[in-house]
């Protein structure tokens, strides 16, 4: 069940997500395990803020923003699962309904080490009441409330291909396989293997001539976008792939 209601889910959620890679696997389970608001929890190189759908609007302000942008929080509603088609008779319009969490998923620049932030919850500023961790403003007194991040070992992705090429680039873990597959192979993919250049730094060259390509990476049994190419598109099945130009 799972899987199929997948596609419905990131229909309603990909409008109001950033640079995080809401087209993995690890983040489609964060959210679909989201039964209860908790504190921020961190997914690759992003968090994720949630908060009870009780309230009746709730936003979020960086400290690195100087607090002059308000984020505000998307109600993540759940496809009912209907079971399956009917005999004779077509399967009626999906329904949902509120999963109880209003969310919200970040991915701060790379210099920031410690992220501070304010909510304003039904229009009144305050600290996250679900984050214990907090940090106090010396020039001005006022508590902020704070993630400390991790050091991310962010992929890398295609460039610097010599003309006529596509370079790909991954990091992963060493020893694994990463694979990629695109319109080029007709999307076969076991046909194309990442080399482990150096220990955890996967790399692929492949021949093209020039056009628009469309691809997406496999590790570990997971069908990825390349997470440090910014250009995704969804091809005619609603499935999202990355984009890159031979030129």
């Amino acid at each position: 069940m799972k899987r199929s209601i997948i596609p419905a889910l990131l229909i309603l959620i990909i409008g109001s997500i950033g640079a995080l890679d809401t087209n993995s696997y690890e983040f489609i389970d964060r959210l679909l395990l989201t039964t209860t608001a908790g504190g921020p929890r961190i997914i690759d190189d992003g968090v994720l803020f949630t908060a009870p759908s009780s309230y009746r609007s709730i936003g979020i302000a960086f400290a690195h923003e100087d607090f002059a942008q308000i984020h505000w929080f998307q109600k993540l509603m759940m496809p009912i699962d209907q079971g399956p088609p009917r005999e004779n008779k077509k399967q009626p319009p999906p329904e949902y309904t509120d999963s109880g969490v209003l969310f919200f998923a970040y991915t701060p620049p790379e210099s920031v080490r410690i992220l501070e932030y304010r909510l304003i919850i039904n229009g009144l500023w305050t600290i996250d009441p679900l984050n214990p961790l907090r940090r106090e403003d010396r020039k001005t007194g006022l508590i902020y409330s704070a993630v400390s991040l991790p050091e991310v070992k962010r992929p890398l992705t295609v460039h610097d291909s010599p003309g006529g090429s596509l370079s790909f680039r991954y990091n992963a873990p060493p020893g694994e396989t990463v694979t990629v597959a695109g319109d080029f192979n007709t999307w076969d993919p076991f046909m194309y293997e990442l080399a482990e250049t150096a220990p955890g730094r996967y790399s692929l060259t492949i021949p093209l001539p020039p056009g628009t390509y469309h691809y997406i990476f496999y590790h570990r049994g997971q069908r990825l976008t390349d997470p440090g190419n910014k250009k995704t598109v969804y091809n005619k099945y609603g499935e999202a792939v990355s984009e890159a130009v031979v030129k």
